[in-house]
């Protein structure tokens, strides 16, 4: 147990850390390949990666299977049904990696079909290697990725995170050089080839070396156990559709009405986006184990509600200062950063950020609902909010091009995730929804005063130079710590920076 603690608290020491460095590598390294590329050729990378993505709903949610399962068989001292778990994956993995390969092949041949009318000659020859590039990566992900999955269920974060750490460094690194010698987009997917089947590789050694798995292919009840974890997985699956429907269909919408500068600027949007999910992302990714574990040893409905609304709280003070201080600063950040052709990245942006707060604050409930199979009103929900954005999404795209694009996302974000969501926690899975957002109503007005008071400062001093604008905002993370510790932290929440500052002063003898 105590192994286990040490694990999530330097599990997420490490998320943090590797979010951090994430964060600032992309403040130098972005800017410069963005410069390198052109808005086309990044536009282009982006089309085809996203594309070639949904190839990865063929996973059809068995990996977080592997987490549940294997904590659960843990949890019941369980070995061998472990082993025969690890074969039973690993031969379905390989089976579907195969099959994404031929439906890659195809998705190969039809690339003129696709985006003949947005695109240059030029465009889709570069196009065509970059989806072969990327479907044989994605080909060989799915049988190795099992070994990954293996490393999370054992609690095995620190190990994990670092390894994730170790490739953010190793990208921009190996990439710099190669655009420096002319390589674009199609030496960008090279290296993420690598990178990514090298990670994997690494887990697989571990697996064997280190944790001692093993797979085993003989196992006579299989079949059942494939049954059950079906019958699990299927909502999973189709959470993923969704994901991929909400940060994927855009840029596919794009490519195909707008061309690929607009993807170039949607695609900055989504990883805007994606870099404020990733800091949510980072809590409670590491509980599912945890959560399993919890509810498989009978755990009252009352615990889970009160850890719901503690990590909740505790989400939502890091997310409420990302968005304000992207309120705040966005638009001067995004002109440095990646220069006017991007401008339009600052409006869209914050169209969606601001719905997608909700499910960021709430996804331990995903976690809750996983370990204790009960997603499949969220699956379904969340498909049919999916299909309605996608259809709204390409007509508004039609009409008012990459704004009507953004606006039909922000929407369904809204109405399954803030609305009917929220419904669903609160009555059937019985998580008290109207403390949670009492309290985050009490953390939302200090966050909020404290972003007045700093939009008025800078209102007054008006001016946009990058060292005014770095010192505000160096000024406004020191007035939110303030209002927050003395109106917007709770004890609990004050002693996760009180206690390690405590145990660091009595270490260096102070």
């Amino acid at each position: 147990m105590k192994n286990s603690t040490k694990q999530l608290k330097v599990g997420v020491l490490l998320s943090y850390l590797t979010l951090g460095l994430s964060n600032l590598i992309a403040l130098i390294y972005t800017p410069f390949m963005l410069r390198m590329m052109g808005q086309s050729e990044y536009g282009l990378y982006s089309l085809v990666a996203s594309v070639v993505a949904y190839l990865t709903i063929l996973d059809f949610g068995f990996g977080n299977a592997i987490v549940r399962y294997t904590a659960k068989y843990r949890a019941e001292g369980k070995v061998e049904d472990q082993y025969s778990l690890f074969g039973l994956f690993f031969i379905l993995y390989s089976i579907i990696g195969v099959i994404s390969f031929l439906l890659g092949l195809g998705l190969y041949f039809n690339i003129d079909f696709l985006f003949e009318q947005s695109m240059t000659g030029e465009e889709l020859s570069k196009a065509r290697v970059m989806v072969l590039l990327l479907v044989f990566n994605v080909a060989l992900t799915f049988p190795l990725s099992v070994f990954s999955s293996v490393v999370v269920a054992y609690e095995k974060f620190i190990f994990h995170k670092f390894i994730n750490l170790a490739r953010v460094i190793l990208q921009p690194c190996l990439m710099i050089p190669l655009l420096l010698v002319g390589y674009k987009a199609v030496g960008m997917v090279v290296l993420t080839t690598v990178l990514n089947i090298g990670t994997l590789l690494i887990c697989c050694w571990y697996c064997f070396a280190r944790l001692h798995v093993r797979l085993n292919f003989k196992n006579k009840h299989q079949g059942a156990l494939l049954k059950e974890i079906s019958s699990y997985s299927f909502y999973v699956f189709l959470t993923i559709i969704v994901d991929r429907a909400f940060w994927s269909t855009g840029q596919f919408i794009l490519g195909m009405l707008s061309g690929t500068k607009d993807v170039a600027i949607y695609s900055i949007v989504v990883q805007f986006c994606n870099y404020y999910m990733s800091f949510s992302v980072a809590i409670s990714g590491v509980f599912l184990p945890k959560m399993t574990q919890l509810i498989a040893e009978g755990c009252e409905r009352k615990e889970l509600s009160e850890m719901f609304i503690r990590i909740g709280r505790i989400q939502y003070l890091v997310m409420i200062y990302i968005l304000f201080a992207f309120a705040l600063f966005g638009r001067d950040f995004i002109y440095y950063w990646a220069g006017m052709d991007y401008h339009d990245v600052y409006p869209l942006a914050i169209m969606i950020m601001i719905p997608q707060t909700i499910p960021l604050i709430q996804n331990l409930g995903i976690a809750i609902l996983q370990a204790q199979n009960r997603q499949r009103f969220r699956s379904f929900l969340n498909v049919a909010v999916s299909l309605i954005s996608v259809f709204i999404g390409y007509e508004l795209t039609k009409r008012y091009g990459i704004y009507g694009c953004a606006f039909a996302t922000s929407v369904a974000l809204f109405l399954g995730h803030g609305v009917i969501l929220n419904w669903y926690y609160h009555t059937k899975i019985h998580l008290d929804l109207i403390y949670f957002w009492k309290q985050i109503f009490k953390l939302t007005i200090p966050a909020a005063l404290c972003a007045f008071f700093m939009a008025m400062f800078m209102r007054w001093l008006s001016s946009s130079a990058f060292t005014v604008v770095l010192t505000e905002g160096i000024l406004y993370s020191v007035m939110y710590v303030v209002f927050m510790w003395k109106w917007g932290c709770n004890e609990f929440e004050k002693n996760q920076i009180k206690v390690p500052l405590m145990a660091l002063k009595t270490k260096i003898g102070f």
